[in-house]
């Protein structure tokens, strides 16, 4: 063995003897604690539990989730135990952090079959080979059963209005209106910690920093009621160097679910971050050690290109597999390799043909229609801004047309988008 592998492994055996907050303030995956000393000596002492909740408010769970996710991986790496638990319950009601007015609500098939595609998604994330190690729950079990008087008396009496008012998921829905259902929702949450405290052992919360309100009176509820230890460990807000959320692009969320953002897209995302975000996205989506990411983070110009290559495919390869990594790392290559007369390969867009108000179709509505971009005044834009092309040409005027027959060709058509944007549009 060279003295570079010996150091390698030893390296790598440190880091997997790093314990869990050691681990997570080395990667910048720490926003806020309680009882920092008294959680590192409670983790110290012997395996411990860990939850983080997901409400399956929607088909998939997308890129702002995965820093809870793998917040739950390094815990369980780190030796200890874990709880994934579906919000069956609270997703009933809704959480307010963040929303502007009230969620819709879906009814309990709906909910039980996201929760279900959520647990899917989860499994290739952490090790649930034994209860020991994993075990997934869903807060509909107990929350649905709980009686209202008897929940008022038992758990209301630990929550002051006056200071669940000053919370900021309620702070910023007063002028707009805030819902007595939604008032709710802390309580409900907070009630999760307790009960999984007191029925599975487990004593720590992470969660998104933006749920620090919701996960203080849970750890407040189990340590008046059980006396016992209660900690939140809450993990940065995924925003960009503005303070606006990541994890949208001109098509909508980016999903884990491949079917909704295909690898290939996950691999763009990834790979357009801002030169900024290359750094700390490295931290949160990689294993690469600290030096490499370091090294990465500080290239500079046309350089930090390839960092970003190196970020979207370890992005992509911890959500989607080495195989589906290298696939869309090759044919991004192939269609940013430069000139050579070759139609790159890029993911398949399909219209519906009865969508289609006529022929030839105006390539403005054909886009919209297409989902390729959102609004006509979007697709508009870029065609006045000269950055939109269909099979290598140009399109220059607002009124472009194309013949269907160019869609019914076994290759379709190539539209680029920007200078990146690629997809191969086809009739259905």
């Amino acid at each position: 063995m060279s003295k570079n592998e010996a150091a390698k492994g030893a390296d790598e055996g440190d880091r997997n003897a790093m314990g869990f907050l050691e681990l997570m303030k080395e990667r910048g995956m720490l926003a806020q604690v309680t009882h920092e000393d008294e959680l590192g000596e409670h983790l110290a002492s012997g395996v411990r539990t860990a939850y983080a909740g997901f409400d399956p408010t929607a088909d998939s769970l997308h890129v702002g989730h995965l820093l809870p996710v793998l917040a739950l991986r390094r815990w369980q790496k780190a030796g200890h135990r874990v709880i994934v638990l579906l919000g069956g319950g609270t997703a009933m009601v809704g959480d307010p952090t963040g929303k502007s007015e009230m969620r819709q609500m879906a009814d309990a098939a709906v909910i039980q079959q996201r929760a279900e595609r959520f647990q899917k998604q989860l499994s290739p994330f952490l090790d649930f080979s034994s209860p020991e190690k994993a075990i997934v729950l869903n807060n509909a079990d107990w929350l649905l059963k709980l009686e209202y008087l008897p929940l008022l008396r038992e758990i209301g009496v630990h929550f002051s209005v006056n200071r669940m008012l000053t919370a900021e998921c309620f702070k910023q829905r007063l002028e707009k209106g805030l819902s007595f259902l939604e008032f709710n929702y802390m309580i409900l949450q907070s009630y999760d910690f307790y009960h999984l405290n007191k029925f599975h052992g487990c004593s720590v919360q992470l969660g998104g920093d933006d749920q620090w309100s919701n996960m203080l009176g849970g750890m407040e509820l189990v340590r008046r009621k059980e006396q016992k230890q209660a900690f939140c460990f809450t993990l940065p807000l995924l925003v960009n160097s503005e303070g606006k959320k990541m994890g949208k692009t001109e098509k909508g969320a980016v999903w884990i679910d491949p079917d909704l953002t295909s690898p290939y897209d996950f691999f763009q995302y990834f790979r357009n971050v801002d030169d900024d975000m290359v750094e700390k996205c490295l931290f949160y989506f990689s294993d690469l050690p600290v030096a490499e990411v370091k090294a990465l983070g500080a290239l500079r110009d046309k350089a930090i290109n390839e960092a970003k290559v190196v970020l979207a495919y370890e992005a992509t390869k911890l959500v989607h597999g080495a195989e589906e990594a290298e696939k869309a790392k090759a044919m991004a290559a192939s269609l940013f390799s430069g000139p050579g007369g070759v139609k790159p390969d890029a993911p398949e867009v399909f219209v519906d043909a009865s969508a289609l108000p006529q022929d030839p179709v105006a390539i403005v509505d054909l886009l919209t229609l297409s989902g390729i971009f959102p609004s006509k005044s979007e697709a508009r834009r870029m065609i006045e801004q000269g950055g939109l092309s269909l099979d290598g040409e140009k399109v220059t005027s607002l009124q472009a047309t194309l013949p269907l027959s160019e869609l019914r060709k076994p290759d379709g058509v190539l539209v680029k988008k920007g200078k990146k944007g690629y997809h191969t549009l086809k009739i259905s």
